[in-house]
């Protein structure tokens, strides 16, 4: 006998009461019912159901092994669902949570592309830069950069977020090119500053396994780096910004990379979801195309 079935059948007799009213629940015989459950009991070698002609009723071990089946026969059928699932096409609306920046230079080309390939797929797009509780505000995915702990989501590493720093050809043509970090404070930064603007901005960067530290300071602070891209590619300053957003603007002419030897910035990013439950068609399947396109090399 499949093992599997005798265990339904058992937690069925068990949660009606009697063979006769799982037989009827199951469509098979009252004999069929007795004889999986007797096939459960051979194999333990042990009674798990005291049988009278008036009633049944657990043994203690049959309780026991009541509460196992009950978990393992939910395993199987989430097994089955999510196998299901994997077959089935993406629908429905999926709400997402990103950093500003990333989200409006990097995801947002990604989302058409995405919604592209799956035509019942919807995404409702949120960029920003705090805290998100996605359990409170009803967010499936969220993309976060900086140190990842929180044991209540499941997170899968993307590829790092590289700053570099840039500055246009007329900029540098004018006020000089910085050869050193420290050489930076004699010119004027392009400072992305969402805390408190008097709070001081330093900007690190990395050579050899030394570090150094710099304040950046300037006329232009934006919480919306897109302002400073803007700033910088008229010329007003030096901004430090992501690497696959500005290497376009290098190799278009329209920026240069200042300070190559070293090494700006980098965080880790990771694409998230709640913990505790199977994910859905439609998060796994953005999840799975977000690891395509932007995870680690």
């Amino acid at each position: 006998m499949d093992r599997l079935t005798s265990m339904a059948v058992f937690v069925k007799a068990a949660d009606l009461g009697s063979f006769a009213a799982a037989a009827e629940a199951t469509g098979m015989s009252a004999q069929m019912v007795a004889k999986h459950v007797v096939f459960l009991e051979d194999r333990l070698g042990t009674t798990l159901l005291h049988r009278t002609t008036r009633r049944q009723s657990l043994t203690d071990v049959g309780r026991a092994f009541y509460e196992r089946c009950k978990l393992v026969l939910a395993e199987a059928e989430a097994a089955e669902a999510l196998a299901h699932d994997m077959r089935s096409q993406p629908n429905g609306v999926l709400r997402v949570n990103a950093p500003v920046t990333f989200g409006a230079f990097s995801l947002a080309p990604f989302v058409t592309r995405y919604l592209a390939r799956f035509p019942e797929m919807s995404i409702d797009l949120t960029l920003s830069d705090r805290f998100v509780d996605p359990l409170e505000e009803g967010f499936e995915v969220l993309v976060r950069i900086g140190v990842f702990e929180d044991a209540s989501l499941i997170a899968h590493p993307l590829a790092s977020y590289r700053l570099i720093a840039c500055a246009a050809p007329a900029y540098l043509a004018r006020r000089g090119t910085p050869a050193t970090p420290a050489e930076l404070e004699a010119h004027e930064c392009l400072v992305y500053a969402y805390w408190s603007p008097s709070v001081p901005s330093q900007w690190r960067f990395a050579r050899d396994g030394r570090t150094e530290a710099v304040r950046a300071h300037g006329r232009i602070r934006s919480n919306d780096w897109k302002i400073l891209l803007h700033a910088a590619i008229e010329g007003y300053g030096v901004t430090l910004g992501p690497e696959s957003v500005l290497q376009g603007e290098i190799d278009a002419g329209r920026l240069v990379r200042v300070l190559p030897d070293y090494q700006g910035p980098v965080r880790p990013m990771h694409v998230l979801y709640p913990a505790g439950r199977r994910p859905t068609v439609k998060v796994k399947s953005f999840v799975d195309a977000l690891l395509t396109e932007f995870g680690p090399a």
